[in-house]
């Protein structure tokens, strides 16, 4: 890497969880900043991922004079069959993917003008369990880049949101954590759970430990679709796994989060 080499400007802007009013100013500055967004493509199955990162960008930049900018999707690489894989095979074939997807945005990003804005949209916020960060450190690996990080809201705070509820017990922990981990690390000295990344509802698997718990779920938060559901989870979690898989169906991807905490 030559040090005479300029770094590419970078910008990774949290847009929320879908809804237009999740950005904040500094993420509308950042937005409007950006030369060229480049968008992961995940087939058809998850287009309006992209189209309403593309609206945002209508409703925010488009028609302010001396704006311009342009979307390029880019081919997300095949990632694997995480649930069949145990915890060393998953960070394996994460690392793959995430060097994957490093090498196809650093092809794309060297193609592009010297001075070129580059902006990758994340939904919800950056720090909680999105590989963008990461795969744009391994992208200055390949060539000089200057990030520059803009926070959004998350899926979490969005789903206390939409419930009216507080995450928290008074003076008490959140433990964030993911699906895949759940039935492994759950206790109930953990107080309040959040959970993210659970495909299958991985809470199903604590109801005869814990069949009292409450969750709070939500799907789609943000969005003219959002779905939210609460109760104690011996009640309600047939229901739940139906819904999903009723929603995945019916819009051909599903974002949902949801919180557990004692009754």
């Amino acid at each position: 890497m030559s040090p005479h080499v300029a770094p590419r400007q970078v910008k990774v802007i949290g847009i929320g969880a879908g809804s237009p009013g999740h950005l904040t100013q500094e993420a509308i500055a950042a937005l409007r900043s950006v030369d060229v967004f480049l968008v992961a493509d995940k087939g058809a199955a998850k287009d309006e991922l992209v189209s309403v990162r593309r609206a945002l960008c209508a409703q925010f930049i488009d028609g302010i004079e001396g704006e311009d900018y342009r979307f390029l999707t880019v081919t997300d690489p095949v990632r694997g069959p995480d649930a069949e894989r145990d915890d060393a095979a998953y960070q394996s074939g994460v690392a793959d993917w995430h060097a994957a997807r490093a090498d196809r945005y650093a092809d794309v990003i060297a193609d592009l003008p010297d001075d070129a804005v580059v902006g990758f949209l994340v939904w919800g916020d950056p720090a909680f369990y999105d590989s963008t960060i990461r795969v744009v450190d391994a992208i200055g690996e390949r060539l000089p880049i200057d990030m520059h990080v803009v926070p959004g809201i998350s899926a979490f705070q969005a789903l206390a949101a939409a419930h009216g509820i507080v995450l928290h017990a008074v003076g008490q922990p959140v433990h964030i954590t993911t699906g895949r981990r759940l039935a492994a690390e759950w206790s109930p000295a953990l107080g309040s759970v959040v959970v993210m990344l659970d495909g299958h509802l991985a809470c199903q698997a604590l109801v005869e430990r814990a069949p009292d718990l409450v969750i709070h779920w939500g799907a789609y938060l943000g969005l003219p679709q959002q779905t939210l559901r609460s109760g104690r989870l011996a009640d309600v979690i047939d229901d739940l796994i139906a819904l999903r898989a009723e929603l995945r169906a019916e819009h051909g991807w599903i974002m949902d989060v949801y919180l557990l905490s004692p009754s």
